[in-house]
This record gives structure tokens, sequence and C-alpha cells, in this order.
């Protein structure tokens, strides 16, 4: 029947010994159950699953025990009954010897297993259902890199399905699980295909291709597909012929275009055992558990193609097996031209563990030194994707992603030919696969610094908005100023408000003018009424921040970012509550002060309001202290602050933050000062009482020095004009927003927590320097 089909060649490929005898006189054979099963999260191409079971429970085989997060990726089950003993990072099957999440299980020897749900009219069902099936098995590609079956039987809608091709092919030198399970299991393969051929609405063609040096498999395959629409197509034999791409174009001589997939030209492609497997999972409802190893190589004893419990640890199952590690020149998974070596043997059996190669040191040895290039060009003859390795090599080595991407490296299928002819021993596969690892990440990189460099400018977008609505809001605050100014100048008969020109010359007056045209608007019950509702708003917003924050997806935790923006948000309410009944307090203690505090002498300001006159006054007070009341005034004041020293030395030590230390040495140093301070109260003698010491006459000095120079202030603010008083306002007011900025810089740099509030400070200061500028 395969004779009737035409075939076609492919571009370079080799000839390397194929092996496949040594396991093959034996049939499939099984493995004790062993103590333990390792279950990676991530057996396939994707996402990982995510676990939904918990340590200590008890599970079934067949039973769920992660789903599949996302469209790309795959459940996992259980395969025997046992108990959760870990859910943690362990080891795994990967070039990288890295670690990943896993699943551990302990069975307990019962093999009990969930209620199966089984299908005979499988056929009858529509393809959601189907789908839905193989999905819920848990069911990726076992003879490649794990793609999920469910994915690559959805077509997009523009991608029409003409041809559907089996590959049965295994061209990898030792691999002979495939030729096993078609010799043995064709009913499954053929069943399997004719399911996929329902999903994928019937395509004009369905081809089984079979390399020619498995003349067991090609027979048993024909036996069992007759009758139906399927046709078996055998070929020569060469490597690798397996290839996805390389066997379309063998099968069909179509070749599928550089960066697309089989079905932009309308075939799809599975592996035999992949389908065998679907058909057990939407026949008998038998999730993917297990599968069939190819156990090779001289280190073994017995060697032959097992079928072995996914999880199951690869030393055991080589126990198993009469390995020798002495013997061993190493531990491959998969094939000579491209598996990997094993770093440990103590990884578990994943779903695309098609192959064990225990090789000896004269079967496989190690690998040469590589030397330099001779530009033979045997690499490029042999490729089968008709590329340059040798240029790729020189690019890989000088980093050139550029150069790399423009000669297709990612269209290297990383099938060995090139280093298995090259006659320097390069690793060139080795440098392609680092290549495309870096590419990768540089491409993970740029979305990263684009992802950024969006959020920067939509910020920028934001703050000349929030500053252009500002801008408008004074403008229009302004404009309603002078309006109200002007009805109650027409009300009271005084001149009309002066243009706009005029006031720009003259900006204190203007300003005076707006300050007593609000004192008018407002009686006290107003101010009183305004006050209380800016209180009651401050409460209001501290209240909310206080709420605890929740997260924003089900079992996702609350990040430490989250808890230190909440934390700035709580001061700035705090800030802004103590600011609030500050005023209030304030305005309710002018309201109910004795008449003759609200009286000015002639030609001066009311002095309840002075910040002058309270420094003064507080200075005052502290010369007419006694050396012992000092003392125990700074020491009621260092216990306040020991006290708030340690609440936050506590509160940091609790959360983790970096600043405990700091902290705490800060409480030791003000206990250190209290202990002093102590000391020198308790040294008082009545002499020294009545003698002032140098410290308390030097601290008498600076208190009369700093009254002077209040004074003298305060002399020179009455003699200043009101236009010398508004510059001495700004200039103030700039000195204090250049350090409110320095201080804000230096918050931002150290990450503070309260840099909310230095924020706020400044933003404030702006605003307040603007208005005067404005006037």
């Amino acid at each position: 029947m395969g004779s009737l089909i035409k075939v076609w060649d492919i571009p370079g490929g080799v000839h390397p010994p194929e092996n496949k005898e040594q396991s093959l006189k034996q049939p499939i054979g099984r493995v004790p159950l062993p103590p333990r099963l390792v279950l990676p999260l991530n057996q396939h191409i994707g996402k990982p699953a995510k676990p939904v079971v918990a340590v200590g429970e008890r599970v079934l085989g067949g039973q769920l025990i992660a789903d599949a997060e996302g469209v790309f990726s795959a459940r996992v089950h259980a395969p025997s009954s046992g108990t959760i003993s870990a859910i943690e990072d362990r080891l795994i099957p990967h070039p990288s010897g890295l670690s990943a999440p896993c699943i551990e299980i302990e069975p307990d020897g019962q093999d009990e297993w969930v209620a199966l749900e089984r299908c005979e009219d499988y056929l009858s069902l529509d393809k959601g259902e189907l789908l839905a099936k193989i999905r819920g098995a848990g069911i990726a590609g076992l003879g490649g890199a794990g793609f999920p079956t469910s994915v690559k039987l959805s077509p997009r809608a523009d991608h029409k399905i003409h041809t559907l091709i089996l590959n049965g092919t295994e061209c990898e030198p030792y691999i002979t699980a495939d030729d096993i399970l078609m010799q043995e299991r064709a009913d499954d393969v053929v069943a399997g295909t004719l399911l996929l051929a329902k999903l994928l609405d019937y395509p004009e063609k369905v081809l089984i291709g079979i390399e020619d040096n498995k003349p067991k498999a090609i027979a048993a395959i024909e036996k069992a597909a007759a009758g139906t629409e399927i046709q078996v197509v055998s070929f020569p034999t060469k490597y690798p012929s397996g290839g996805e791409k390389q066997l379309i174009q063998i099968l069909t001589g179509e070749e599928v275009p550089s960066g697309q997939i089989p079905a932009s030209i309308g075939v799809v492609c599975q592996n035999v055992a992949t389908a065998a497997v679907a058909y057990r999972a939407v026949r008998f409802g038998e999730p993917l558990v297990s599968r069939i190893t190819t156990l090779v190589g001289e280190a073994l004893e017995n060697q032959r193609n097992v079928e072995v419990l996914l999880g199951t640890p690869i030393d055991y199952l080589l126990e198993q097996h009469g390995f020798e590690a002495k013997k061993a020149s190493r531990l491959v998974m998969g094939g000579p031209m491209m598996g990997f070596a094993l770093p440990e043997p103590a990884v578990p059996v994943i779903k695309t563990t098609n192959c064990l190669l225990a090789p000896s040191k004269k079967e496989l040895p190690p690998p040469q030194p590589a030397q330099a290039c001779i530009r033979c060009g045997l690499c490029a003859e042999a490729c089968p994707a008709s590329l340059l390795p040798q240029q790729l090599f020189w690019y890989a080595q000088a980093e050139d992603y550029e150069k790399l991407e423009a000669h297709s490296l990612f269209d290297c299928i990383e099938c060995g030919a090139c280093s298995y002819v090259c006659p320097s021993h390069i690793p060139l596969v080795q440098y392609y696969r680092a290549a495309k690892g870096g590419i990768r990440q540089q491409q993970h990189e740029k979305e990263k610094a684009d992802r950024a460099r969006r959020r920067f400018e939509f910020r920028q977008e934001r703050i000349a908005k929030e500053e252009a609505e500002k801008a408008a809001k004074r403008e229009a605050r302004k404009k309603a100023a002078e309006e109200a100014k002007r009805k109650i100048a027409d009300k009271q008969g005084e001149p009309a408000a002066e243009t706009p020109s005029a006031r720009a010359s003259d900006p204190v007056a203007d300003a005076e003018a707006k300050a007593q045209l609000r004192a008018r608007q407002q009686s006290p019950a107003a101010q009183r009424a305004k006050l209380e509702r800016s209180l009651a708003a401050a409460q209001d917003s501290l209240a909310k921040a206080r709420h605890p924050l929740e997260p924003s997806e089900p079992g996702v935790e609350v990040s430490a970012e989250q808890l230190e923006k909440q934390k700035a948000r709580i001061k700035q309410a705090e800030l802004k509550v103590q600011e609030a009944e500050a005023r209030l307090h304030q305005l309710e203690h002018e309201s109910h002060a004795p008449e003759s505090e609200h009286k000015a002498e002639p030609g001066s300001e009311s002095k309840t309001n002075d910040p002058v006159s309270a420094a003064i006054a507080r200075a005052q007070a502290k010369m007419q202290m006694s050396p012992e009341d000092k003392l125990r005034s700074a020491l009621e004041s260092l216990y306040k602050r020991q006290a708030k020293a340690e609440e936050k030395a506590a509160e940091a030590q609790r959360e983790g933050s970096d600043k405990a230390d700091a902290l705490q040495q800060g409480v030791d140093k003000l206990k250190r000062k209290i202990a002093d301070t102590q000391k020198e109260l308790e040294e008082q003698t009545p002499s020294t009482v009545a003698e002032p010491s140098s410290a308390s006459r030097h601290t008498d000095d600076a208190a009369g020095i700093a009254i002077e120079r209040a004074k003298a202030k305060a002399s020179a603010l009455e003699t200043m004009s009101a236009d010398d008083k508004l510059r001495a306002q700004i200039e103030s007011v700039k000195a204090r927003l250049e350090k409110a900025r320095e201080r804000l810089a230096k918050a931002e740099a150290e990450e503070n927590e309260n840099v909310e509030a230095f924020r706020s400070g400044v933003s404030k200061l702006e605003d307040k320097l603007k208005q005067l500028t404005d006037g």
C-alpha cells in the first residue's frame, strides 16, 4: 500500500548507526510500583499546572492533582493511590539541571482508582466534547517537546486542514518506544488516528509515515488500518526524517515556511503514541499517567521497552534493569543525537521521556575536545533545514543576535546532524541552544523596558493633565474672588476693582485685599462649619486608608509594595487630620479668648497668631527655668522620644525591614542619653542650682541671642513696606521649598515610607509660592 504513494527527499541528513535491535528482543514490560512518585507540574510546553491537592491528602489513581493553568498547559493526575507527602521544588529532567515545583506521592500499594468515565459510541460526540476529554486527561505530545494535544487539534479558522500525518518515524538511534507500540498496539494507534481525523473534520488525506527499517510495525499498522481511509507510507531511512517539518516535506512535498507552523499550509502532524493515548482517554476515560520508555545501553543488564508510571525515579527504573554505574559513561535522556545528559539519576520520568540511554564508555565515549573550524562545509551539507551552521556558529560565539535571527536561527531543529559530521568536534547545537536562550531573554527584557516606558509616558501625561486642571481651578478661583470683591465694593460704594495690569504692579495690595475680602465674607460660625467639614473629610479619608487591603485575585497575597503604599497613605491622612484639628482648635481658642487678647496696640497686628511673639515667649520661659527644671523637661522629652522610637523599631522588626537595625541603634542611643541626663540630674546640688554652670549660661546666652534676633526681625517687619514683606515672604517660601525638595529626593532614593508625605509638602509649598507670585 505504501509503494503506491509518492515520497520526496529532504536536503541533508545523516546515517548514524541505528542500534535498535537490542531493545526489541522482548515485548513491552512492566515496572514494580516505586516507593515514591515525583510529578513535576510542567511536563509540557506552556505554563506549569496549578496544584489542587494539599500535603497529607490521600489521592486515588487517576485523580486530578494539578489543573491546567491557561490554554497552553496540561493537567497532571495521580498514577496510583497514596498520600501527598510534599509539594516543593525538586530536580527535574532538563538540560539546565534546575529545580521546579513538583508533587510527591507516597504510594500505599493498593492502587485504588477513581471511577473512569467510559464512552462506547465516542465518535457520536461533537468536537467540543471530545477535545474536553482529551484536555481533561492531560494529553501532551509524547514524541517531541510536549505540546498540549487539544491545542494542536484546534487550528485557527483560516487554517483549512487537508492532511493529517501520524509520525511513526522514530529516526533517532536506540529509541524503539513507538516501534514496539505500533507492533503490539496497532489497533489503538489506528483508532486514535480516526479520532484525530474526526476532530479535524476528516481531512482529504490521513497518512501514517513509518521508516522502512520497521517492517513489523508497518505490517501491523497496515493490517489494523485495512478498510479505512488511512494510508500507511513507508520511506527510506535517514536521520532526521522524524522531524515534523521534514516528515511533512517527505510525505507531501510541501515545505513549512520559515517562522510558521504546519497548520499554515493545511497540515497537522501528531505522534503515533499521542494518538493512542488520546483514544484511550476518550474511549476508556484513562488520564495520561504512564508511557512506554526505551531502556537501552551496554551499562544495563536488561535492555527493553517498559510501560512506566509517570513520576517514577529514574534511578529506581535503572536499578530494576541491572544498571552498572561504573560501566556507564553517562546517562542520557533521549537518543544520542538530540538527547541530553542527566545531572542526577534521581530525577523522575515525565510525559516526554521516550528513552533512557545508559551507554558504556566504549559504546558512547566522552566527546573529544573541540578544535578550530576548518571551514570544510560538511555541516551545511548535513543540515536538513538548509541553514548555514558555520555562520550561525560564528555569530553565536560573537553573540550577534541580529545576524542570528537574519540567518533563521529559530528554523534550526537542533537535530545534531551538523555536530555529528563536524571533524573538529565542535558542539554546534549547544551554541545554537545558548544563542536561542539569549535572544529570548533579550526579547523579554525589551518587552519589560517597553512596558516601563509606556507606564512612564502615561504617568507624565497624567501629571501634565493634573497640572492643567490645577491651573484652571486656580484661575477660576481668582476670577471668582475678583467678581466677589467687585460686588462687595459696589454694595459698599467703594471704587471699582483695579484693572489686571494695575494689580500686577501692586501684588501685595491685591493679596491683602483678598484676605480682607475673605475675612468679611466668612463669619466665625461659617469658618467653624467649614473647618468641621474639612476635619470630617480628613477623618473619613484616614478610615478608608486604614481599611485592610484585599488581594486582587483569590489566592494572591498582598504584596509588600502595596503595604508600603498603604502606610504612606495612612501617614498622609493622619497629617491632614492633625492639621484640620489644629485649625479648628485655634479657631475655638480665638472665639473664647478674653477681649483683651484680641485687642492690638495701635499700628500693630494682634499677637495671638504672631509666630515671632510666640518664639520670644517660649525662649523667655526657657531662660527663666532653673537648671534642674531644664533637666527634668529634657528628661521628659527624651522619654517620649524613646517610646516612639521603640514602637517604630518593634514595627520594623516585625515587618523584617532593612531599617530595623538602624532604628534599634537609635533606641540604644536615646537610652544612653536618658541615663546621662538622669545622672546629671542626681548630681545637682544647691551650689550648682544657685550658680548656673557654664553650659546653662551658654544656653541662656543662646536664648537671649535668639530673643534679640526675633525682636529685630519683628521690628524689621513692622518698618517694612507691603511690597518688601511680600518679597521677604517669597524668598522664605523659596528657601523652604528648596529644602523640601532635597528631603523628597533623599526620601525617594532611600525608599522612605513617608515619601508621599514629603511629596505632599513639596506640592503645598509650590502652590503657595505660585499664589504669592501670581498675586
